[in-house]
């Protein structure tokens, strides 16, 4: 099954008209988007945007054998003429399952939001999904299948693909294409970065791809640290990582502080922010956990996590500390780099970068930056990928 991207934008396009933001300034070229369109072997056209026909001319292909015309959502704006030759567009109610004269069969999936997903299936027997701008599937409509190629709003609906990830509707050989683009996410090689962490990617307006025969899907890195100053943006980076998996633990280092209300939002905030299906589990025994098979780990953050484990050998006493509490300290931390070297688990870990600013006032202070220090490069030097965050953008170290 052959599947031309006539456009990968949002609805309104990227850049937006007359928008000033800094995403649509750079969205020029071959970075601009047209709303998103496929046309899937010729025959069946997905969404009707304008200047279809014309972007099928550039991709090389014609609309002149299109022999239906499907909308997925609502399109808003003044009505567009159709190409002359195509059929009216309309929309197949959900559930039902529509028999092209090409052998091509569609099947219209209920979405969670206003509009229709459309699972094709190829006379070959390759099956594409493809969703709407901010759909996800409702739930159990993918009766079991594993598709080739999965084209949704992907930044705009990460739970989308948690969710078909769950149902075994996206495997790891599933292709996974992020289309209505917006100006919420800078283009370029940000937008890959992000994308490929999900094990999605993107591809510009007029690609054409064979479904079922990608097979270099994304690799997602397995062991992931995060560094970043204080509200740098590192939680978030880290949470952003795994939103597209369909479960995560949340291991929390800091604990409870009794009578601390800041502290206390603080945690509701970060609580907030996570998908309702991740568990949360507040410890600083992370060993067992990288040890113990299950789903991916986040980890936040290693910074509280060695609080805890001076706290524990006495670091805070110049004499405890001199006489085995660096030692001590030494074996905890090397327990805790032989477990990341040893885990099979996904693992996203955020810590504080340190030591770019004041020198502390203390020794307590000094000895902590050091061993933050110390723990951060042990850690990082077992994982596959390391980011630093500053001012809320990533920067890559490794992988």
């Amino acid at each position: 099954m052959e599947l031309t991207l006539l456009g990968t934008g949002a609805p309104a396009g990227l850049p937006r008209p007359d928008c000033p933001c800094a995403s649509c300034a750079t969205a020029r070229g071959g970075l601009a988007r047209a709303a998103t369109a496929l046309l899937v072997d010729d025959a069946l056209l997905l969404d009707l945007t304008p200047g279809a026909a014309l972007a099928a001319a550039r991709a090389g292909h014609s609309l002149t054998g299109v022999r239906q015309v499907l909308l997925t959502h609502p399109h808003d704006g003044p009505p567009m003429e159709l190409p002359a030759g195509l059929p009216a567009a309309g929309r197949v109610p959900d559930g039902r399952e529509l028999t092209l004269i090409s052998g091509h069969r569609v099947r219209a999936v209920p979405m969670d939001s206003p509009g229709t997903g459309y699972e094709v299936t190829s006379p070959d027997g390759e099956l594409l999904l493809y969703l709407p701008p901010g759909g996800a599937p409702a739930g159990g409509t993918t009766d079991g299948r594993t598709y080739d190629m999965v084209v949704a709003d992907v930044t705009g609906r990460p739970d989308a693909l948690a969710r078909l990830r769950a149902a075994g509707a996206v495997g790891a050989a599933t292709d996974v294409i992020a289309v209505h683009l917006d100006h919420d996410v800078p283009p370029g090689p940000e937008l890959e970065r992000r994308l490929a962490a999900a094990g999605a990617r993107v591809v510009p307006d007029g690609t054409t791809v064979i479904v079922g025969e990608y097979h270099a899907v994304p690799d997602v890195p397995r062991r992931t640290l995060v560094l970043g100053g204080a509200r740098s943006g590192k939680s978030v980076e880290a949470e952003r990582r795994l939103e597209t998996f369909p479960e995560v633990v949340y291991v929390a280092t800091s604990g409870t502080r009794d009578d601390d209300s800041e502290w206390a939002e603080r945690v509701g905030l970060h609580r907030e922010r996570r998908p309702g299906a991740w568990r949360t589990e507040e410890t600083c025994e992370l060993a067992p956990l990288l040890a113990a098979e299950g789903p991916p780990l986040l980890i936040d953050c290693l910074a509280l996590w060695l609080t805890d484990a001076m706290d524990r050998v006495g670091a805070w006493d110049d004499a405890k500390w001199a006489a085995d509490g660096r030692r001590a300290l030494e074996e905890r931390v090397a327990e805790l780099v032989a477990a990341v070297r040893g885990t099979r688990r996904t693992v996203v870990a955020v810590s504080n970068e340190v030591g770019s600013g004041v020198v502390p006032a203390t020794a307590s202070g000094r000895r902590f930056r050091d061993e933050l220090g110390r723990l951060n490069a042990a850690f990082a030097g077992e994982c596959e990928q390391v980011l630093l965050v500053v001012a809320g953008q990533a920067v890559v170290l490794r992988g």
